[in-house]
């Protein structure tokens, strides 16, 4: 039985290690548990099909991963999990402007021909968007995709976690070291232990320039703080059915069960460091972009307010691949914004290249050299 040991317990992590673990491979997930890890913190929505974004490579990758996931979701229901964060509630792209309204529908219909798991496209009026999320500000009428699906990222890594040590998995909470001989890697170091394994993969995203640099690995990722704010709604039911809110700007509604929803995020790049902190500017851009799209908001409670790290690799596309001139090492790391969605997806290739199984991607679009210094290549 071969050995594997996944560094990161993030979506990506807990799904190579939940992957790997049902192949039948021995594996050990090693995580920090630090502050800020993106996972923990987010709140996705997967809707792909009708984004603008024109990078060919990252859309079939995005379109891939929300394809993904509604066997994995099964698959998971069918081994006990009743808490995987997941839901097909469909999404309201909203807009004022009726022009736009009619590109977004025009651009969703064209999608829909290479990816019917998009479902249902619709053109609702103001009335209509309204009635399907009661508490938006008058004037916006929407394109629903009725496929799209909102995730908590917390309880769907918990669940991959479970499964995945059902399947014999160990998980262990550490700072772990790369144990290297020549130029291959053997295995990790936590504390005075020491865990061998074949393969070494590294799923720790914001933190995995850290962890490679002791073996002169220039890893280029950076990351972008996210901010996400929780309330909970008063006299409303079933809002767990309610769809998720894509807006013109750069933020996003998600509701949840028990009257939950969720403001998300800032963007915070120009930050010092790993600040974990919530702070009173970062609360005031989340709550004055929220109560612009739902005015009623300003009479829910506050909960709480959750803090992340993106990682971002250059082109902001992932990367995934072995690290060049090291053997017993593999990674991915870049997934950014779009984590939840591929996340699951990109695990599971990493599964398949750690053993050295047919992958359902090409990986010179996300060459790992990309995000490698040249002279440590």
């Amino acid at each position: 039985m071969k050995k594997f040991i996944v560094i990161g317990s993030g979506i990506l992590g807990a799904s190579t290690a939940y992957q790997l673990a049902k192949m039948g491979s021995d594996v050990i997930v090693i995580d920090r548990k630090d502050q800020g890890q993106a996972t923990d913190a987010a709140a996705g929505i997967i809707c792909p099909w009708i984004s603008q974004r024109r990078n060919q490579a990252w859309y079939r990758l995005a379109k891939t991963g929300a394809r993904f996931y509604p066997d994995l979701i099964e698959e998971l229901k069918s081994e006990g999990e009743t808490e995987t964060g997941y839901a097909q509630v469909g999404a309201l792209s909203i807009h004022q402007d009726l022009e736009k309204i009619s590109k977004m529908e025009e651009r969703a219909h064209l999608r829909m021909e290479e990816a019917p798991e998009m479902g249902g496209v619709t053109r609702l009026n103001e009335q209509e968007t309204h009635e399907q999320f009661p508490l938006l500000a008058e004037g916006y009428h929407s394109v629903r995709i009725s496929g799209a699906a909102r995730v908590d990222g917390r309880a769907l890594r918990d669940a991959l976690i479970r499964s995945a040590q059902r399947k014999g998995a160990i998980l262990i909470t550490g700072d772990a070291t790369l144990k290297y001989e020549s130029n291959r890697v053997t295995g990790v170091t936590v504390g005075e232990k020491n865990y061998a394994a074949d393969k070494t993969i590294v799923c720790a995203g914001a933190w995995a320039g850290q962890l490679l640099q002791p073996l002169g690995i220039e890893f280029k990722v950076s990351f972008q703080k996210a901010q996400i704010m929780h309330v909970q709604v008063h006299d409303r039911e079933d809002t767990g059915s309610w769809p998720v809110i894509i807006p013109p700007s750069d933020q996003y509604l998600l509701a949840f069960n028990h009257q939950k929803i969720v403001i998300g995020a800032t963007h915070e790049n120009e930050i010092d460091g790993y600040d974990t902190r919530i702070t009173a500017g970062g609360m005031q851009e989340i709550l004055n972009k929220g109560l612009a799209l739902a005015p009623e908001l300003a009479d829910s409670t506050f909960q709480e307010t959750r803090v992340g790290f993106r990682p971002f690799t250059p082109g902001f596309l992932p990367v995934i691949g072995a690290i060049p001139g090291w053997d017993g090492l593999i990674t991915a790391n870049g997934l950014g914004a779009s984590g939840l969605t591929v996340g699951p997806f990109m695990g599971s290739q990493l599964a398949k290249m750690a053993l050295g199984t047919d992958m359902d991607i090409d990986v010179d679009d996300y060459d790992i050299r990309k995000a490698i210094s040249e002279n440590n290549d």
